[in-house]
């Protein structure tokens, strides 16, 4: 199977909400508040060390009985900027998708350099469900 380096659009910032531990690189996150500040259609979303996916990616992905990681509650907000800039734009469900796989082995891994590593099938899904805004580059898998 063929995996890619995804890096997806960073939708919003941490929130006032998020409780994190900064002693360690990357922060371990124990409750995620995703403040939304700009929103363009994808199914996948970031900032740094997190990624959400929309309701309707999830049970897609629930569906495709993937490997390398799961889903937890977030609190999800929007920003004034978001209100002011996109006052029209209605906001899916969103969900923090915790990944914990081995990159180029599972479905979902994070890559020695932070980067989210996706399976082929994954990436066909996130194509068809939208991902305008994210980088997409074939994974390397750096030999060590």
């Amino acid at each position: 199977m063929r995996y890619f380096d995804i890096k997806p659009d960073v939708a919003g910032g941490l929130g006032d909400h998020t409780v994190l531990d900064t002693h360690v690189h990357p922060p371990i996150i124990h409750k995620l508040h995703y403040e939304i500040e700009g929103w363009f259609g994808d199914a996948l979303v970031t900032t740094f060390p997190c990624f959400l996916v929309t309701e309707e990616a999830k049970q897609a992905l629930l569906k495709m009985d993937i490997s390398g990681a799961n889903f937890a509650d977030a609190e999800i907000t929007a920003s004034d900027e978001f209100h002011e800039l996109q006052p029209e734009q209605d906001l899916p469900d969103f969900v923090w998708l915790k990944v914990d796989g081995r990159a180029g082995h599972d479905d979902f891994g994070i890559a020695s350099n932070y980067d989210l590593v996706i399976s082929e099938r994954v990436l066909d899904l996130f194509e068809r469900l939208g991902i305008p805004s994210a980088v997409i580059e074939p994974f390397i898998e750096k030999k060590s």
